[in-house]
C-alpha cells in the first residue's frame, strides 16, 4: 500500500462519517488514595499488550505516551502488560504473532506503520481486541475499518501544529523558519503541513513574509531523514535546514528531535526547537532549554481509557479522533521561553484556538478532506 493511496483512505474515512470525534476527550482515570493501588478489578484473564513502532520505548514520543498510558492502566486495574518493541517493518508481525501466542486479550499497536500486521492479526484473531494509534485500519479500500475488534485512536495534530506555526512566526526573527520529519507518513506531514498553515496564516494577519523551510504545500512533500532514528541522516538534515538561516525548527519522528538539538547547540546560533506529541520539556528536560513549545497529541489518555474500558469488559470500537474541542492535541507551555515570547502572543493563539473549534479558521489535513 503506497503512502498517498493510505492518506486518501484516512480522509474518505473521515469524509464518510465513519470516524466520529468525540464529544470530549477522554480524561485520565482518577488515582486511588492509596498510591498505586488498583481501583478496580479487570474482568478474568484480562492481559493487554502493546507492540511499538521503530524507534521504541524510551523515545521520549508516541511510543513512549503509549507505554505509558499502558502501564498506568494495568497498574489501575492491577493486571500484568506485555509490550515489546520493534526495530523495523519486518518486526511488526511477528511481535504481534508473539503476543497473540502468549495469549494477549487486548493489543495495542503504536503508529500508522503498524496498520497493515494489525488488520491482518485482527482478522485472523477475532476473540482479541485491538487498539490502532494512528490509523483506522483499512487495508480493504471499502471505507470501513477491517473488523469490528479494531478501535482507531488517531489525532487532528495540524490544528495544534497551525497554532505552532503561527507561534514559530511571532517568535522569528530570521523570517524563515524550518521543519523535517522522519517519513512522508500523513501521521507526520499533517504536523509540517499544518505548522505551514499557521505560518501563512500570521503572513496574512500581520502583513508579513515568514518562510517555512523543509516542506512545500502545493507539493506536498519536505525533507526527511528516511526513518525514526537519531542518527547521522537525522542529523544531516538538519544540518541542511539550519544552514539555510532558520531560526525555528520542528522535527517530526519520535527521537529524531535529539539529532535537531544537536546540531542546534553546534551552529552557535539562537535556534529554537520545537517539539511533537509530548511535552518534550517534560519529558526530556536535557533539551528544554532550546524548546519554544511542543504540539501535543494525548496518546497516554487515550491508550489509558481504553485500556481501563476493556479491562473491565467494555471494549468500544468507536474510533476517537484527537482535536482542539475535545483537547485530544494542543500546545504545551512556552515554559523556559515564556519571557522570550510576544506578550501578545498567548492572547491571540486563545483567540485562533476559539476560531479554529468554531470554524471560523480553517485548518487543512487528510482527516477532513
Amino acid at each position: 500500500m503506497t503512502i498517498s493511496t493510505r492518506t486518501r483512505l484516512l480522509g474518505g474515512l473521515v469524509a464518510a462519517g465513519l470516524v466520529v470525534a468525540l464529544a470530549g476527550c477522554a480524561s485520565a482515570p482518577e488515582e486511588s488514595e492509596s498510591s498505586g493501588a488498583a481501583t478496580g478489578a479487570a474482568v478474568a484473564g484480562f492481559k493487554p499488550c502493546m507492540v511499538s513502532d521503530a524507534g521504541g520505548f524510551d523515545d521520549k514520543s508516541f511510543n513512549q505516551l503509549g507505554y505509558e498510558g499502558l502501564q498506568k492502566a494495568a497498574e489501575e486495574l492491577g493486571v500484568d502488560f506485555k509490550a515489546v518493541e520493534s526495530n523495523s517493518e519486518t518486526d511488526f508481525a511477528p511481535n504481534i504473532d508473539t503476543l497473540v501466542n502468549q495469549n494477549c486479550t487486548l493489543i495495542i499497536t503504536v503508529g500508522f506503520a503498524l496498520a497493515q500486521a494489525a488488520g491482518e492479526a485482527a482478522k485472523a484473531n477475532p476473540d482479541i481486541d485491538f487498539v490502532s494509534i494512528d490509523d483506522p485500519v483499512d487495508n480493504d479500500f471499502d471505507g470501513k475499518t477491517d473488523s469490528p475488534n479494531i478501535k482507531p485512536i488517531i489525532f487532528d495534530t495540524a490544528q495544534a501544529a497551525f497554532m505552532a506555526g503561527y507561534a514559530a512566526s511571532s517568535f522569528s526573527e530570521a523570517k524563515k523558519v524550518g521543519t523535517f520529519g522522519g517519513m512522508n507518513f500523513p501521521t507526520v506531514s499533517i504536523f509540517m503541513d499544518g505548522f505551514a498553515q499557521g505560518v501563512e496564516y500570521w503572513n496574512k494577519e500581520k502583513g508579513d513574509n515568514v518562510q517555512v523551510v523543509g516542506w512545500n504545500r502545493d507539493t506536498q512533500d519536505g525533507s526527511f531523514t528516511g526513518g525514526f532514528d537519531a542518527n547521522q541522516d537525522a542529523i544531516n538534515t538538519a544540518q541542511g535546514i539550519v544552514d539555510q538561516g532558520v531560526d525555528v525548527l520542528l522535527p517530526v519522528g519520535g527521537p529524531i528531535y535529539q539529532s535537531a538539538a544537536s546540531v542546534i547547540r553546534g551552529s552557535g546560533r539562537d535556534i529554537a526547537l520545537i517539539g511533537v506529541d509530548a511535552d518534550v520539556y517534560e519529558t526530556d528536560p536535557t533539551v528544554g532549554d532550546l524548546l519554544l513549545t511542543s504540539i501535543r497529541k494525548l496518546i497516554d489518555v487515550g491508550v489509558e481509557d481504553a485500556v481501563m474500558a476493556a479491562g473491565k469488559g467494555n471494549f468500544d470500537a468507536t474510533p476517537f479522533v484527537g482535536t482542539l474541542k475535545n483537547d485530544g492535541v494542543g500546545l504545551a507551555p512556552f515554559h523556559d521561553f515564556e519571557s522570550k515570547v510576544s506578550p501578545d502572543l498567548q492572547g491571540e493563539l486563545d483567540k485562533i484556538k476559539a476560531g479554529i473549534i468554531d470554524g471560523s479558521i480553517t485548518v487543512e489535513s487528510y482527516l477532513n478532506k
